[in-house]
């Protein structure tokens, strides 16, 4: 097969190539249609706050460290269900909520796209604990907030937490992922894109 691709003309060749690629993004879509049904019909307030209560009940009964760091955060923005898709052309979608002292202050969506070696589609949850008044201004300011810029994000797995305690946590936000399922590979925030929105227009 590689030696009769090599024998087309160069324009054949880079047609071929184009339906291929053509081919690869609409099964992506597709793939992204099939997981995302949320995207076009947001959950209303009070779905979403019931989401935000399970999640955070879950979160703290299985992550001691989350639990401590709770009672100091000036907020914590939570996205119980995150839907992540894709093959090579990829992307993820949650709905969640600001919570300040155990009142629901805001409603935000969690966006992302990616590009590159990536099959399946899972599903996760996540938080980011915010530990000071200016990341959580950043946050307010902010008409779409692209993480990687602004307020620095340290991202919790077990080795860190091991090590963070109460008296060392000493950066603008920490994020807990929870709940993962699917075999998709590569969680991560690098680019979501968190907006404020208002489920009940």
């Amino acid at each position: 097969m590689c030696l009769l691709i090599n024998k087309l003309p160069a324009t054949k060749r880079r047609g071929k190539m184009k339906s291929t690629i053509k081919k690869t993004i609409i099964t992506a879509i597709s793939i992204l249609i099939i997981a995302f049904p949320v995207v076009s019909a947001h959950a209303d307030s009070a779905a979403i706050d019931r989401a935000v209560k399970n999640a955070m009940s879950e979160l703290f009964k299985n992550s001691a460290t989350a639990k401590k760091l709770a009672p100091l955060a000036k907020g914590i923005l939570i996205f119980p269900n995150v839907i992540k898709a894709g093959i090579v052309v990829g992307g993820q979608f949650g709905e969640g909520a600001l919570i300040k002292k155990d009142i629901t202050v805001g409603y935000y969506t969690t966006v992302a796209a990616s590009y590159g070696l990536q099959l399946g589609a899972q599903a996760f949850g996540y938080a980011m604990f915010f530990m000071t008044d200016e990341a959580l201004e950043y946050l307010d300011k902010s008409t779409g907030w692209e993480v990687g810029v602004g307020p620095n994000v340290v991202v919790i797995n077990e080795a860190v937490a091991r090590s963070l305690t109460t008296s060392t946590a000493q950066d603008s936000i920490y994020a807990f992922f929870f709940n993962q399922k699917g075999l998709m590979a590569g969680l991560g925030l690098q680019g979501s894109k968190i907006t404020k929105f208002n489920p009940d227009n």
